[in-house]
């Protein structure tokens, strides 16, 4: 089964004064479910996720995750660890200065592609950003890229990092023969101490 995203906009409240109402006013929320073989799907406590975007619309939101998956292509990844990028964004664009830069950059992005970059295919996006790779939209979600998707906890289960070693003892007695992916050393390559 392959993950599904959806992106659901939440109903404009007319009555402001409660919190609630607030909170929901204008806000969208991604959604989707984790497929059932990944290693995501045994560790979280339910195959299904959500995360809600104060400052992007859905359209802001769909071509950030749609850019990330661009920029970091990762077969098997789960769109829940490339919408964390999406939610870091969305905070960013609280200054007013960032979400300009990123609504600008996403017009740029439907304007290099006839108007609809989230249905334009893969090449065509990716032809897109190759020619602004010099934009300062682009180095924003390219440098938070790095962060959001390889900095968390659903990437390490992902790619199978076990987290940092310090506060178990060090790597020497703990993951530093662990290699399953490559074939032994030859003893002349590897002699015991």
């Amino acid at each position: 089964m392959k993950d599904t995203l959806k992106i659901i906009s939440l109903p404009k409240a007319r009555d402001v004064k409660n919190g609630r109402r607030q909170f929901l006013k204008g806000s969208i929320v991604l959604t989707g479910l984790l497929s059932s073989g990944s290693m995501l799907a045994v560790l979280a406590p339910s195959r299904s996720w959500a995360l809600t975007a104060q400052h992007l619309n859905a359209e802001q939101a769909n071509a950030l995750l749609l850019m990330a998956k661009r920029l970091y292509p990762h077969k098997n990844l789960s769109d829940a660890v490339y919408a964390v990028l999406v939610k870091d964004i969305d905070a960013a664009c609280a200054d007013p200065a960032n979400n300009k830069l990123v609504t600008d950059g996403i017009d740029k992005l439907n304007a290099a592609t006839q108007g609809d970059w989230a249905g334009s295919t893969a090449a065509e996006q990716v032809a897109a950003l190759k020619t602004m790779e010099s934009d300062p939209f682009f180095q924003m979600i390219r440098g938070q890229c790095i962060h959001s998707l390889y900095d968390n906890e659903m990437a390490y289960a992902h790619f199978g990092y076990e987290g940092e070693s310090w506060s178990k003892g060090g790597y020497l007695r703990r993951g530093f023969s662990d290699l399953t992916w490559l074939p032994n050393p030859s003893e002349a390559a590897s002699p015991s101490l």
